[in-house]
C-alpha cells in the first residue's frame, strides 16, 4: 500500500537471518502442523527472494512476448483483468519457467507446495488497454515487494531494460508480474494459525456450557474503517490486510487469533463491514489489543508464526492486562523494520464496551467500532 505501511512489523523471517535460515524447526517437530513441517523441510529464503523470483520470471516473459502470437495472447488474457500466468505460459516455451518460479513463491511464503498458482499476470494502468489491443509492444516489470518509492524496473520484448518513474505511469502499457496475494493469503493465515496452536497460543475457546450459562457473549464489531492515503508507486495492486487480535485466555495465557479483513483494498477509503474483530468468550479480562498488518507479496507465514509466539510464550499473567502490542513490536529485529509484511496499525485495549472512533497508535487510520452482543444458538 503506502509508505507509512512500512514501519514496524515487517516480515518476521528476520527471526533466523542471525542463523542464516529464515525458519527454525519447532521444539517439539511432533506438535507441528504439516504445512508446518512442510515448510521446514524447505530452507527458507531471505525475504527479497519473492521479488527476486518475479523480477527473473518477468524478463522471461518480456522475451517470450518478442513473438506476435505470443503477445496477442498475453493481450487476450489480460484484456478482462488479471490473468493466471501459469495458465497463460501452458503450451509455451515459459511453461517450465513459471511452473518453477510459482514453486519458489510458494516456499518464499512458507505455503504447501500444492497451493496452487499464485502467479499472475495484468496490465497496470488500465488507461493503456486501447494501445496495447492496438499492437503496442508493452513492458514487462515484476510488482516490487516494498513500499518505498524507487525506479521500477521494466524489460522490452524488443530488448534492453528501461526504468520507470514510480510515480508515474508511463503511456506505454506495462504488464506486471506479481503475487496473487488475495488468493495466498488464506492459505498463509491458516499455516499460521497452525504453527501458533503447534506453540500453544489458540484462539481462546471456552466450553460450551460457560457460553450457555451466559446465555452468548460480547464482541467488538467494526463499523467502519479508514487507512489514511499517502502516494504509491502506481505499479502496486490492491492491499491484503489481516489482524492480530491477542488478548489473555482463562487461564492467563496469552492467545491469538488472526482475522482476514478482504475487503481493506485501498487507503484514503472508508469501508463498513460489521465485521467481527475481537471475540471476547473465554477472555480472562474482557480486553485484547489489536496489530494490522498488510502483505505485499513476500510474507513468510511461518516466521511471521514465529516471531509471535517468540512474543508471547514469555508474558506471564500478573493479575492484572498486560498490553501485547509492544511485546509484539519488540520481538523484531530493528534491520527488518522497513520490510514486509508491513506494519499497518495498532489498536491497545479494546474492551467488551468500546465504541466510536478509535484512532490507531500510529495515527496511521481508525476505526469506528461497538460492542456486540453475540448470542448463544
Amino acid at each position: 500500500m503506502t509508505r507509512v505501511l512500512m514501519a514496524a512489523l515487517a516480515t518476521v523471517t528476520a527471526l533466523a537471518l542471525t542463523t542464516g535460515t529464515a525458519v527454525a524447526a519447532p521444539s517439539n517437530p511432533d506438535s507441528a502442523s504439516a504445512s508446518e513441517a512442510q515448510a521446514v523441510e524447505r530452507k527458507a529464503p531471505l525475504p527479497s527472494e519473492v521479488f527476486t523470483v518475479t523480477d527473473r520470471l518477468a524478463e522471461q516473459v518480456a522475451g517470450a512476448l518478442a513473438d506476435k502470437a505470443v503477445r496477442e495472447r498475453a493481450v487476450a488474457a489480460t484484456a478482462a483483468g488479471e490473468a493466471d500466468l501459469t495458465a497463460f505460459a501452458s503450451g509455451t516455451a515459459l511453461d517450465r519457467s513459471v511452473r518453477a518460479a510459482n514453486q519458489d513463491v510458494l516456499a518464499a511464503k512458507a505455503l504447501p507446495a500444492n497451493g496452487g498458482s499464485l502467479l499472475r499476470l495484468r496490465l497496470a494502468d488500465p488507461s493503456t488497454r486501447a494501445a496495447l489491443a492496438h499492437g503496442e509492444v508493452p513492458l514487462v516489470a515484476a510488482a516490487p515487494t516494498d513500499d518505498e518509492p524507487a525506479p521500477i524496473a521494466a524489460y522490452d520484448p524488443l530488448g534492453g531494460k528501461v526504468s520507470l518513474d514510480p510515480a508515474k505511469a508511463p503511456r506505454r502499457p506495462v504488464l506486471v508480474v506479481d503475487v496473487d496475494v488475495a488468493k495466498a493469503l488464506p492459505l498463509g493465515l491458516q499455516v499460521t494459525r497452525d504453527a501458533l496452536a503447534a506453540r500453544g497460543l489458540v484462539a481462546a475457546k471456552p466450553s460450551g456450557a460457560q457460553v450457555k450459562a451466559a446465555g452468548g457473549y460480547w464482541a467488538t464489531k467494526v463499523n467502519a474503517v479508514r487507512l489514511n492515503n499517502d502516494e504509491e508507486p502506481w505499479i502496486k495492486g490492491d492491499a491484503e490486510i489481516f489482524s492480530v487480535v491477542g488478548g489473555f485466555g482463562l487461564d492467563g495465557k496469552a492467545t491469538v487469533t488472526v482475522v482476514q479483513m478482504p475487503y481493506l483494498d485501498n487507503d484514503g477509503t472508508t469501508y463498513y463491514p460489521n465485521q467481527l474483530l475481537v471475540h471476547y468468550l473465554g477472555y480472562k479480562y474482557n480486553l485484547a489489543d489489536v496489530v494490522m498488518m498488510e502483505d505485499d507479496g513476500d510474507t513468510n507465514y511461518l516466521a511471521l508464526a514465529q516471531a509471535i509466539a517468540t512474543a508471547l510464550l514469555t508474558i506471564i499473567d500478573a493479575g492484572a492486562y498486560i498490553p501485547l502490542v509492544n511485546a509484539i513490536l519488540s520481538a523484531m529485529p530493528d534491520s527488518w523494520w522497513t520490510d514486509d509484511p508491513d506494519y499497518v496499525d495498532s489498536w491497545y485495549t479494546l474492551a467488551t464496551t468500546s465504541s466510536g472512533r478509535l484512532n490507531g497508535a500510529r495515527g496511521n487510520g481508525w476505526m469506528d467500532v461497538s460492542p456486540y452482543w453475540v448470542p448463544e444458538f
